[in-house]
């Protein structure tokens, strides 16, 4: 009797052991597998992009993707959309944001996606702006912090920094290689509406422009908005405008941008005729 007790607590504590050990493993293996695969959303399995330990926060993750992809609409002087370059408009509209940018392109939205199909923005915005736009809605809309400016020291640090800027936000109208979009957006390679006034060029991105304007011998007439950049960014992404696609190899720095700034904007589109019947 005392054997088929000692045995029978014998195979009890192996059976412990047993389950013990395979509970371990399971973690182990869970563990490795998150390591492996960092391909998870927030809620919908059907897409996969790396997770960050940060939420996404509106200065320094959807402004930046706002002003490459959306601002050409979605600007301050915008009179018929909403300007997603002010925060508290972007906040105040996230939701709509959201079903825009995420539920249409996914097709469960009856509205039009956006950016709106075809247009150079909806080819430009990557799968993963998306979804970290559509990540910072469902994470509470965040301000954040804006990242801190890139202050360069050197004419070559300059260039560096506006090649990041230039390829976020100014790529997806003037193209890459600068060429623009013929009868579209105007060139910035060879261009001497660039080359011909630097101040009017610093003007330009500073506050923006509406109407016709002659670059390279053709006509253009679209909106340039008004991004809120700094102005050691904007003399960043001038400089290497300047320094690339075959101009003139200007440097543009901070102080002039904030002189400029100072000044009021000229208006930049041409009074109509008088009608001379009238």
């Amino acid at each position: 009797m005392n054997t088929f007790l000692f045995l029978n607590q014998r195979r009890r504590v192996q059976l412990v052991w047993l389950c013990a050990t395979v509970v371990i493993g399971c973690i182990v293996f869970a563990k490795a597998m998150a390591q492996n695969n960092p391909a998870v959303t927030h809620d919908s399995g059907d897409f996969s992009a790396a997770s960050t330990n940060q939420a996404p926060t509106y200065l320094r993750d959807i402004q930046p993707i706002f002003m490459g992809n959306c601002a050409r609409c979605h600007n301050e002087q915008s009179r018929f959309v909403y300007n997603w370059l002010d925060y508290k408009t972007a906040y105040a509209d996230r939701w709509e944001i959201r079903r825009r940018v995420w539920d249409s392109w996914k097709g469960t939205y009856y509205k039009e996606a956006m950016p709106v199909a075809n247009s150079p923005e909806s080819l430009t915005i990557t799968d993963e702006e998306r979804l970290t736009i559509r990540n910072w809605v469902d994470d509470g809309g965040l301000r954040g912090e804006p990242p801190p400016p890139g202050v360069a020291k050197s004419k070559a640090e300059k260039i560096e920094l506006g090649r990041k800027l230039f390829t976020s936000i100014c790529a997806a109208c003037h193209q890459p290689t600068g060429q623009g979009r013929p009868n579209v957006f105007p060139p910035l390679a060879g261009s001497d509406f660039l080359n011909g006034d630097k101040d009017r060029a610093i003007k330009t991105v500073i506050f923006g422009r509406q109407g016709e304007v002659v670059v390279n011998e053709m006509k253009f007439n679209n909106n340039m908005p008004s991004l809120p950049l700094s102005d050691q960014d904007i003399a960043n992404v001038l400089t290497f405008v300047y320094n690339s696609f075959g101009n003139s190899g200007l440097e543009v720095t901070s102080e002039e941008v904030k002189i400029l700034r100072a000044q009021q904007p000229v208006p930049s589109t041409t009074p109509a005729p008088k009608n001379p019947f009238e």
